[in-house]
């Protein structure tokens, strides 16, 4: 069993930064991507970035060029730093990881005000 915990969420003005961190245990190994969800209020769930064991990278348009996705394999652990955030990123936002199934963290919370 794998197990995904997110920190790092928090209310920000608008053109703040945040780092998410998403720590993982237990049958670690058998995942072969990880990345992060978001869903907004009323809004559709959406993949935000995702990196995977080769280190291949993707983005969904929307973040290219404010955040970016990276890992430290030492720490078990994926971040998402998120630098100049807008309202629209306003989302509980799910780590996750993929595998021979799909494994998720319990989200955080990220508010930006205008």
């Amino acid at each position: 069993q794998v197990q995904l915990v997110e920190s790092g969420g928090g209310l920000v003005q608008a053109g703040g930064s945040l780092r998410l961190s998403c720590a993982a245990s237990g049958s670690i190994f058998s995942i072969s991507a990880m990345g992060w969800y978001r869903q907004g209020p009323g809004k559709q769930r959406e993949l935000v970035a995702s990196i995977t064991n080769g280190g291949l990278l993707n983005y969904v348009d929307s973040v290219k060029g404010r955040f970016t996705i990276s890992r430290d394999n030492a720490k078990n652990t994926v971040y998402l730093q998120m630098n100049s955030l807008k309202p629209e990123d306003t989302a509980v936002y799910y780590c996750a990881g993929w595998g021979q199934r799909a494994y998720w963290g319990q989200g955080t919370q990220v508010t930006v005000s205008s």
